[in-house]
């Protein structure tokens, strides 16, 4: 598992939590970062939209539905939550990607989407 530390962000500064109200990331330490297992590779850091949770439900990952048998509270609009980059991708491609924060987000990211496309997106921070 990678430090804190040797994860940079988009920025190319050192990798910021993306929240403190959720236990999010895949490793549930508050931090957009990746390892081997996860298959998904949550590492935008978002504040999540109606929009964007109404579509991430059409494809069948309902973000808003609380389980507590994961610890997972269901998330609202203007949540801050590690998504997975791809879904982030399918969700700009249709028109519902939500806003990120751009110090909290993995550098990884930009294998998939180019930086200035995330900065149309950025929260000012």
């Amino acid at each position: 598992m990678p430090t804190k530390k040797e994860n940079l962000n988009v920025l190319g500064t050192e990798l910021q939590p993306c929240c403190g109200n959720h236990r999010t990331g895949f490793f549930r330490d508050g931090y957009c970062r990746t390892g081997e297992d996860d298959r998904g590779k949550h590492v935008v850091c978002a504040m999540v939209t109606q929009d964007f949770l109404e579509f991430s439900l059409s494809r069948g990952n309902d973000l808003m539905t609380s389980r507590p048998e994961f610890d997972f509270p269901g998330l609202k609009e203007g949540d801050f939550w590690c998504l997975c980059v791809l879904r982030w991708k399918e969700a700009l491609d249709a028109g519902k990607a939500p806003p990120v924060d751009l110090l909290a987000t993995d550098q990884s990211t930009l294998e998939f989407v180019p930086l200035e496309t995330l900065k149309q997106y950025a929260l000012l921070t």
